[in-house]
């Protein structure tokens, strides 16, 4: 139940950040196999989905440290995921369906690491702010500064932005 009711979420979080639908599948997988590992010391806090996407940000977090000198996952593991062809289409779906949100996550580059989170899962995710609060392992109240923050530094620099595209244009 947890699975089908947040597989969704967890597949939309790592297309947001990778553009080969293998790569979001390996690390899809891994996170429910880390939520299944770690499932006794789950204890219901927070909401499910809360706690996979912490679960997520630790699984990308550390594919990103290996990534520079590891070799590659498939080979890591000895064998490869085999995706079929409906399976690749669903995930390059999701991929593009991410497009948006991988763009304002560009856009946020220069807000703290913590400010981009809180956007990507708040605003990006669907997730409510004390949801984000848990997965982010910070308080509510944190977060909702960090959050207000963020929209306000994002807003400022859209609108520079499409001033200087208009200025461009003339």
């Amino acid at each position: 139940m947890v699975y089908r009711q947040n597989f969704a979420a967890v597949t939309a979080f790592f297309a947001r950040r990778c553009s080969e639908p293998e790569r979001v599948a390996d690390l899809t997988s891994q996170t429910f196999v880390e939520a299944i590992r770690s499932a006794p010391t789950y204890e219901g806090r927070g909401s499910p989905r809360a706690w996979l996407i912490a679960i997520a940000r630790t699984v990308y977090a550390r594919d990103r440290a290996d990534q520079a000198g590891r070799i590659d996952l498939v080979e890591r593991l000895g064998g490869q995921l085999m995706l079929g062809p409906d399976e690749i289409e669903d995930l390059l779906e999701r991929i593009d369906a991410q497009r948006q949100a991988r763009a304002l996550l560009a856009d946020a580059a220069e807000l703290s690491e913590l400010e981009r989170a809180a956007i990507e899962l708040v605003d990006l995710a669907g997730m409510t702010p004390q949801e984000a609060s848990t997965a982010l392992k910070v308080s509510p109240g944190t977060l909702r500064v960090r959050l207000f923050r963020a929209r306000r530094r994002l807003r400022k620099q859209l609108a520079i932005d499409r001033k200087d595209e208009a200025d461009e244009r003339v």
